[in-house]
């Protein structure tokens, strides 16, 4: 494996979907999509169109990567389960990188809040620093009450008023984390899950019943 690895990252986790290839620090190549009825049905063609426009075979790729939530349920499956066949069947590792820590990059402060909609009153939020490592862990909680919890002066990032704005397409972030990260950080496919954050509605149903 080089020492500036390719990298192939993939998210699926809302219904902004993209895909990026990064190699020697940059963004190579890009695709974005938008499908409100998700991405099972496009997803192989999209990842054949960004290898294309990277100029790079599927088999040049070091390590696959993966938005892992917070999000849709299904659609951060979709992406979870695409790139952890790949690496599986080409013996790569995976990177699974959350959505909050990616919005981060798009911050400029040391200290950087970010929170993304978590419905019914709550949001999912977290506060990570300029180099994208975790000060205050992931949480999803009601809107005042995760205030509290944020570090004085930290940039607060996300989408509406009061935020520094970030980009609907995440996946050129998640590839710059997974970067960030380097092999010490990636996994193995079989070992790669998730980030929910909050359980799923049929998980706490069977837990409370």
């Amino acid at each position: 494996m080089s020492e500036l690895p390719v990298i192939l990252a993939v998210d699926t986790t809302s219904e902004f979907g993209s895909l990026a290839v990064r190699r020697a620090h940059e963004t190579v190549a890009e695709v974005q999509l938008h499908s409100p009825d998700g991405f099972g049905h496009l997803i192989i063609q999209a990842i054949e169109e960004v290898l294309r426009s990277a100029n790079t075979r599927l088999t040049e790729i070091e390590c696959f990567a993966a938005a892992s939530g917070p999000g849709s349920f299904t659609g951060v499956r979709v992406g979870l389960s695409a790139v952890k066949g790949l690496a599986e069947a080409l013996h790569k590792p995976v990177a699974a990188i959350s959505n909050l820590r990616a919005l981060s990059l798009f911050g400029r402060a040391p200290l950087r809040a970010v929170a993304l909609d978590a419905r019914r009153g709550q949001v999912y939020g977290a506060v990570y620093d300029a180099h994208a490592r975790v000060v205050v862990a992931e949480t999803v909680a009601v809107w005042d009450e995760w205030v509290k919890t944020v570090p004085a002066g930290a940039e607060f990032i996300g989408f509406g008023d009061g935020f520094t704005s970030a980009p609907r397409w995440l996946a050129a972030a998640v590839a710059e984390c997974a970067e960030m990260d380097g092999k010490a950080g990636w996994s193995d496919p079989v070992a790669v899950d998730a980030n929910y954050v909050r359980k799923s509605d049929a998980e706490l149903f069977w837990k409370d019943g």
